[in-house]
């Protein structure tokens, strides 16, 4: 232990990373302070529902005045783990105008005002940090903002969603319908009782935006990141990935553009090779592949949710933010000077999967193959099944440009010979 003063911390939010934090804070006080340099004390939590039974929390820390703790003069740190954009956005704001550094979880609030808090922090000559806001316990925010800092990030590449990868991953390996794996993974406890931001991808597009503003060095809001989710992936989908030795995936990809003029980001379930590292990644957990000039690829992965797991990295930014303090120095802030523009998904260039129910008779196969060329788009296979004048064609494209591809699809919709399209995916990761 050290003479020094305790420095006093604010838990905003008691639930299930909360509780975590609370824990770990009180568990391992010793090992903190010696890290720190200094003791680190929870000196308030605020909750919404002060009679709800917290085991190893002190009762006499609980309060219901969230803005009361966050603006209290001697607290240090606060630690926002209550989610959303408001109350969270004021409560931070509060906290920054009375000289506190913030830890946050918060990707959705990160990703639509990060700027605005930089700024603050800023102002205020506090510190703010998120780790734990992308992908629970990997180490990842820290390492590409400071470890890559003196290289030139080309290219993130994730399974940034515990849920969805737990759901797909159970479509693959049981032959589970999607409604099935959905329901699978509600009784486990990865799918939230309104599963709508994990399935429909705007968990991922918010972790996209944050990912993509530190790899580039630019402003990437959530806004601009392109989403789609896993609802409409099908056994078929699944089925027609292993044929082609690929597996199906709900993708974060930000990129930066071969001229270096501009990045995309977007979400969206796609093929990749089973012999990519990101196809081995099952059950609930996250990995990231990192591809930049001089350090190469490079593969973080771990629990990318929970309680524990979350609460670990909170740990780390709170030791960062405590060791600041004591020693009066500043975390790293903002890094936008690049100033990149976001192109819209239509520039990026990618591979298709296309399903399509035709008619069952000569000359369907020249009719699509002539949309395909219409539209400057090459056709690397296809494969053809009919039967009682009935049939499916499968195409898969080279690389093209989204917006090209798009307009085939559209076009093929509008032929007598074709019937429907049954489904479209990405490929990627080749």
């Amino acid at each position: 232990m050290t003479d020094e003063r305790p420095l006093k911390v604010a838990l905003l939010g008691c639930g299930v990373v909360g509780s975590q934090v609370a824990r770990l804070m009180t568990t391992h006080a010793a090992d903190l302070a010696a890290r720190v340099g200094a003791p680190v004390e929870l000196a308030g939590i605020a909750v919404r529902r002060p009679g709800r039974l917290r085991e190893g929390v002190l009762s006499e820390l609980i309060t219901t005045d969230a803005h009361g703790l966050a603006g209290r003069p001697d607290i240090d740190v606060v630690v926002e783990v209550i989610g959303g954009i408001e109350p969270a956005r004021s409560l931070i704001s509060t906290a920054f105008e009375n000289g506190a550094s913030v830890v946050t979880a918060n990707k959705a609030l990160l990703a639509q005002d990060g700027p605005t808090l930089y700024a603050a922090a800023d102002k205020y000559d506090a510190d703010l940090y998120f780790e734990a806001a992308v992908a629970g316990a990997i180490p990842l925010l820290r390492p590409l903002r400071e470890s890559l800092a003196g290289d030139t990030v080309n290219r993130v590449l994730g399974i940034v969603n515990g849920t969805t990868n737990f759901i797909l991953d159970r479509m693959e390996s049981s032959g589970a319908g999607y409604s099935e794996a959905l329901e699978e993974a509600g009784a486990l406890g990865y799918a939230e009782a309104d599963p709508t931001a994990d399935v429909e991808g705007f968990d991922a597009a918010a972790k996209a935006a944050i990912l993509a503003g530190i790899a580039f060095h630019t402003r990437v809001r959530l806004d601009d990141v392109h989403r789609e989710g896993i609802t409409e992936v099908t056994a078929s989908d699944i089925a027609s990935a292993r044929r082609m030795g690929c597996t199906v995936k709900l993708l974060a990809i930000c990129e930066r553009a071969a001229d270096g003029r501009s990045v995309t980001a977007r979400v969206h379930p796609a093929m990749i090779p089973l012999t990519h590292p990101l196809a081995s990644v099952r059950e609930a957990y996250n990995a990231v592949f990192i591809e930049a000039d001089s350090a190469g690829s490079l593969m973080f992965y771990g629990q990318g949710a929970g309680g524990v797991p979350t609460a670990s990295a909170i740990l780390g930014d709170l030791v960062a933010a405590c060791r600041n303090k004591v020693s009066g120095a500043r975390g790293p802030g903002e890094s936008a000077y690049t100033m990149l523009p976001v192109s819209p998904m239509g520039d990026v260039v990618t591979r298709y999967h296309i399903s399509l129910d035709v008619a069952d008779k000569p000359g369907v196969l020249s009719q699509v193959a002539a949309v395909f060329a219409d539209h400057g788009v090459s056709i690397d296979t296809v494969r053809q099944q009919g039967k009682d004048g009935e049939a499916s064609l499968v195409v898969v494209t080279h690389r093209a440009p989204d917006a090209a591809l798009t307009a085939t699809v559209e076009t093929l919709r509008g032929l007598d010979t074709v019937r429907g399209v049954a489904s479209i995916m990405r490929v990627e990761g080749e």
